[in-house]
């Protein structure tokens, strides 16, 4: 699912239009309507809580990322503290009103210096706020936006992709197993066609990202099971260097039995180990 960025919708753009047209009404000798409407939407009303979450954000700058981390993650647990229908209500009267001064489609056909920023804040308050079972690439997509404005440097999609995924950790079987799929496309589009063990162990990840003692005795009951089938295949290996290469892994695996923790790399290993077997299986099938 992916959420449409609606700048009718978004608060940070309103407020920034709303002074805009003040400004242009001041220059033109009128007498702007817009300062009752920011008085009456803006002032003590939720939509001007909201608001003050867009000017935190957009006022922030040369932060480190791990201050602009922090940054965006406290903004979006503030934003689930407010009302969010009466801030639908209150957007949706203020466009009213604001249709009996204005032309709607005019108003809005300005373009503001920041409203990458603002679109990609939107979206990420309705993704936490509204919408559920949202494709991470999106969540991963805004979150860099948002984080090259607060660093004011290039960000990599790689830490952030940590940081999304830890967070779906946390979410229901749903957004797991939406997970556990994007994972599998991008390990397939990497490493071909995965076998069934290795989607079993990916698998297994996802569901017990949040539950080590669960994910460790998984690990350890494949791991003994891999090093059975080695030892049974090795047997009928005809060439002896990779008879040696083979009880090689073997006594590695017996020394990872061993560890206390289960590592990012001893599950990488683990998914090596399956495609050594695979091609053990398939040269034999061959012969």
């Amino acid at each position: 699912m992916k959420i449409k960025h609606s700048k009718y919708k978004n608060t940070g753009i309103l407020f920034e239009l709303l002074v805009r047209q003040i400004t242009s009404d001041t220059l033109e000798g009128k007498d702007s309507p817009i300062k009752n409407l920011l008085q009456k939407y803006f002032v003590k009303t939720e939509l001007g809580k909201e608001y003050r979450l867009y000017e935190n954000l957009l006022n922030k700058t040369s932060l480190t990322e791990t201050r602009a981390d922090i940054t965006i993650n406290t903004l979006i647990e503030s934003s689930k503290t407010l009302n969010r229908r009466l801030i639908k209500k209150q957007k949706y009267n203020l466009i009213s009103e604001l249709k009996e001064h204005y032309n709607v489609n005019e108003f809005f056909n300005h373009k503001l210096p920041h409203y990458k920023v603002h679109a990609a804040f939107y979206t990420l308050l309705e993704i936490y706020n509204v919408e559920k079972g949202v494709n991470p690439e999106y969540i991963i997509s805004n979150k860099v936006t948002i984080l090259e404005h607060l660093t004011a440097a290039p960000i990599t999609e790689k830490s952030v992709r940590n940081g999304v995924l830890e967070e779906l950790s946390k979410e229901d079987k749903d957004v797991k197993m939406l997970t556990y799929r994007i994972l599998l496309e991008k390990f397939n589009g990497k490493y071909e066609n995965l076998t069934t063990s290795q989607k079993e162990i990916l698998k297994e990840v996802i569901y017990s990202i949040d539950n080590k003692p669960r994910l460790k005795e998984f690990y350890l009951t494949k791991l003994n099971e891999v090093k059975n089938t080695l030892i049974n295949s090795n047997k009928n290996v005809k060439d002896k260097v990779t008879q040696i290469k083979i009880n090689e892994i073997i006594s590695l695996i017996d020394a990872k039995q061993i560890s206390n923790r289960v590592s990012d790399s001893s599950l990488v290993n683990l998914l090596q180990y399956c495609d050594l077997i695979n091609e053990l299986e398939t040269v034999h099938e061959t012969v």
